[in-house]
């Protein structure tokens, strides 16, 4: 087992390549375009396996993402939103991916910050990389590989990945071969977002949600979330800044900051981002439903009961916000959930007033009305059937499919 933070001369010298431009020189060329981020959350129990909790030590973490936007460079963005103390990453690759955890032959580069390989970011802090110079193809998958030589403490991650991350004893980071990375979780550490350079048109697209948007319900492992429809289909890069749980009013340690308070980090810092999409609010006003259900979850908030005037205002400061920073806001309409753990009299009223007004106030800029597009024949309230994954919540492959089509029509 190698535990040298140092990676060997010869290595490095496959990693940059002989003709390899400086990443001070990539870095000074044309704008840069969001092409894949995931929204950090604080560490949290509950997870098998839960690396977030445990942290890493002379441990290497390889991820997996696929870039929705092409370019002949690329650099990341990490987050240590959420650590108490300085994060340390030893060093850091980037490469296109192979099988598994595999890597492409001859794509690998070594990646720096600010001319170094080793950077340490202070608590609750966040940086991105130098560029490194890599082609890559709109809907490419990418490999990225964190090394710790040290000891991290709990991690900054992002819960529910639907997409599996490996994890190695040592430094693996430059392995084209998967063999060392004997164990996987389906989250993402402190990897929050990659940044491809060279053809950025600023026409991203973000989309600002809870665990709908993030993917729940969806095949893991296949990129079928809602997010990876819309950009097979509008061919726009597109950035999903979904949480599962996550609320627009009230904070959670579970699930996120409220989306009023992170929609900074996570939508407006994004580069090349033109419009966001906002479909959030089932949980503000079904966590209390469902905390009174048939068998309680202890998970969720016990946040006050939500009026739709509340609601509103919430969704008021998102597009004050995406205005203030010249961003087209597009409101949807809230889901069909009748039959779900979130369903109750208050909840199914303030739902239909807040999807009245979505629809009808003028307040976004456009509006997508999932509602309408997802409800089953027999009974509007409830999800069709072929679109429902099994809990009258949440789409299945085939209904995020259908969103996203929806989506592209009114963009």
């Amino acid at each position: 087992m190698n535990k040298s933070p140092a990676i060997g001369a010869a290595t490095l010298a496959l990693l940059a390549g002989a003709a390899q431009p400086s990443a001070a020189r990539a870095d000074s060329w044309s704008a840069w375009s969001a092409a894949w981020a995931a929204s950090p959350q604080a560490p949290a129990t509950g997870f098998t396996p839960n690396w977030s909790q445990e942290g890493f030590s002379r441990q290497s973490v390889r991820q997996v993402v696929r870039v929705t936007q092409g370019g002949d460079r690329i650099r990341i963005r990490l987050s240590n939103a959420y650590g108490t103390s300085p994060l340390v990453v030893t060093g850091a690759t980037v490469a296109r991916t192979g099988a598994g955890a595999a890597l492409r032959p001859h794509s690998v580069r070594e990646l720096t910050f600010g001319g170094r390989r080793s950077v340490s970011i202070p608590a609750h802090g966040e940086l991105r990389s130098d560029a490194a110079w890599l082609t890559v193809d709109r809907l490419d998958p990418v490999t990225v590989t964190l090394y710790f030589a040290g000891t991290t403490g709990p991690a900054t991650f992002h819960a529910q990945g639907f997409t599996d991350t490996y994890r190695a004893e040592g430094d693996h980071r430059a392995d084209v071969s998967g063999g060392a990375f004997g164990a996987s979780s389906q989250s993402w550490y402190y990897l929050s977002g990659v940044e491809v350079g060279g053809r950025s048109t600023g026409d991203g697209i973000a989309l600002l949600g809870d665990s709908i948007t993030d993917g729940f319900g969806s095949t893991p492992g296949t990129n079928r979330r809602y997010s990876d429809a819309l950009a097979e289909r509008t061919g726009r890069p597109v950035v999903n800044a979904g949480i599962g749980g996550n609320l627009v009013l009230n904070d959670s340690a579970w699930y996120g900051e409220r989306a009023t308070a992170r929609f900074g980090r996570d939508v407006l810092d994004q580069p090349g981002v033109g419009t966001v999409v906002v479909l959030e609010g089932l949980n503000d006003i079904g966590f209390s439903e469902a905390r009174k259900g048939p068998v309680p979850q202890p998970t969720y908030v016990p946040a006050p009961v939500v009026s739709s005037a509340e609601l509103i205002a919430g969704y008021r400061e998102l597009i004050r916000q995406a205005h203030g920073r010249g961003l087209t806001a597009v409101g949807a309409t809230l889901l069909p959930f009748k039959g779900s753990d979130h369903w109750g009299a208050h909840a199914a009223r303030v739902s239909d007033e807040v999807n009245d007004w979505i629809r009808t106030s003028g307040a976004f800029d456009a509006v997508v009305d999932f509602d309408k597009a997802l409800a089953s024949k027999s009974d509007p309230d409830r999800l069709a059937p072929a679109y429902d994954s099994g809990d009258a919540l949440h789409p299945d492959d085939a209904g995020y499919r259908v969103m996203a089509r929806a989506l592209a029509e009114v963009l």
